[in-house]
């Protein structure tokens, strides 16, 4: 029996990076500091130094780091944001735990990220900020997308939470506008073995007023002095260790994601719909987080891949403005059908460092397979 191919195999990132995880979590564990201490320190340095940003303020996770951003924008009840269609739920809940109301707008064939003309169209007087997400592979038009916030006098702010190693004309993304957010959820190009996310920003005022509200509020010189509402969203230590041992490796992993991506692209060209990098006023290179495809046959493909046990993940089987808790909202009315389409064809194939050349044949073998006898 052939061995299951899954979408995501964590454990053996995990052993293949032990020796420097082991000596990363060991030492958290002797020094009996487990929150926000000096592994957390020690990330967010890093990651300041990985993608140029002023300020890197580490959260528990990339969804509270979205709504601390909001906040910190100030972005409140009587404010509209323009988010995508097309994208993980957290980005427009954000909106709505702030008090906000999101305006829901189409993507873009390629990038499935917002598109720079709807989004222009949807800006009214009460539009705060336009927050892109950046899917997949690839950034959102961030040069078009700016010029439609500041035509409009709102703030770009980014979800640019699947996007680290993701750079356009030299900027990483989520430093196009006044702040981003980083997930390191596990399952991320660069993953943690549990929940954590940062906010990156070059904006002095954006980054203390999340550093505070991440600690309840907390001033920074004043311990237990608390000088507006905010909640716990520290990041643990544990979490810090694994991801500084695991940013080690990021670009090599980066890299070999890369090599995997075009050998499904190669394989699978003509077979089904494969990824392609969107035009775009400033291009950003490709950063393989998912490999997403599209088929007609999408549902009966992902059946068949688990009956080969091949493992797959529908991203997304909703576009946004058809999300039950979403529907009758005001924003959610804009035509998507681009964010449509794509909810009934795509589905994302397994991609991961630890994967072999061998493994992505046989996933390219069984879809090739499939597509030929549904097409008799």
């Amino acid at each position: 029996m052939l061995t299951p191919v899954p979408f995501f195999s964590g454990a053996d990132s995990v052993r293949r990076n032990w020796a420097s995880l082991e000596r990363r979590v060991r030492a958290v564990a002797e020094s009996g500091k487990f929150t926000a201490h000096a592994a957390v320190a020690e990330l967010e340095a890093a990651i300041s130094g990985y993608t140029g940003a002023k300020h890197a303020v580490a959260c528990n996770n990339g969804t509270d780091a979205l709504i601390l951003m909001l906040r910190a924008a100030g972005i409140g009840p009587g404010d509209e944001v323009i988010v995508p269609a097309y994208t993980f739920f957290a980005t427009v809940s954000s909106v709505l735990h702030v008090g906000a109301a999101p305006v829901i707008v189409d993507v873009l064939p390629g990038s499935y990220a917002m598109d720079p003309d709807k989004a222009g169209a949807a800006v009214s007087p009460r539009t705060k900020a336009i927050m892109p997400a950046h899917m997949f592979s690839q950034t959102a038009d961030l040069l078009a997308l700016r010029e439609v916030a500041e035509q409009s006098g709102a703030q770009l702010l980014e979800d640019s939470a699947e996007a680290i190693g993701m750079w356009v004309d030299g900027v990483h993304a989520g430093l196009w506008g006044r702040a981003g957010v980083l997930s390191f959820f596990p399952t991320k190009t660069l993953g943690a073995i549990g929940d954590a996310g940062m906010l990156i920003t070059n904006d002095d005022e954006i980054a203390a007023r999340v550093r505070a509200a991440r600690c309840h509020g907390q001033a920074e010189d004043g311990a237990y002095v608390y000088e507006r509402l905010g909640w716990n969203s520290r990041c643990d230590e544990l979490q810090a260790a694994v991801l500084l041992s695991r940013l080690e490796t990021l670009d090599a992993e980066m890299v070999r994601r890369a090599e995997l991506a075009a050998r499904y692209t190669e394989r699978l060209a003509g077979v089904v719909d494969t990824p392609w990098l969107a035009p775009a006023e400033c291009p950003s290179n490709q950063v393989w987080y998912v490999y997403l495809v599209e088929t007609d046959h999408r549902d009966e493909l992902v059946a068949f891949l688990d009956a080969n046990g091949i493992g797959t993940e529908v991203y997304y089987p909703r576009s946004l403005s058809e999300q039950p808790a979403l529907r009758d909202l005001p924003g959610a009315q804009l035509p998507t059908p681009v964010a449509t389409a794509a909810s009934r064809r795509a589905v994302g194939l397994p991609l991961y460092a630890d994967l072999t050349d061998a493994q992505v044949d046989r996933v390219c073998d069984l879809i090739t397979q499939f597509h030929r006898e549904v097409s008799r």
